[in-house]
């Protein structure tokens, strides 16, 4: 999986954005999916693991809490990683 940086500089690669073909209604529609999508999957995962946080935090782990801090940023970066990935993937069948 490639980090945010990455993705960057492999944008700054292809050129300015200015440069790209515009978007079909198709495409833009396929981009709003995606963020609909990603924000609901997003929010399943953060409800889920902030119930497991206040459990653990309750019973007094907090070695077990500050994992599933972790987990929590990891997941969310993760999916995020995951969207851009995809919406670049629609972006490029413009060019």
């Amino acid at each position: 999986m490639k980090s945010a940086y990455e993705l960057a500089m492999e944008r700054l690669k292809e050129g300015d954005s200015d440069n790209r073909k515009p978007l079909s209604p198709e495409q833009k529609e396929s981009l709003a999916n995606l963020d609909r999508t990603y924000a609901a999957r997003i929010a399943e995962r953060e409800i889920f693991l902030q119930k497991q946080l206040e459990e653990a935090l309750a019973k007094g782990e907090h070695t077990e809490a500050e994992q599933i801090r972790k987990q929590r940023v990891n997941e969310r970066a993760r999916l995020e990683e995951e969207r851009d990935d995809k919406k670049e993937r629609i972006r490029r069948e413009s060019a």
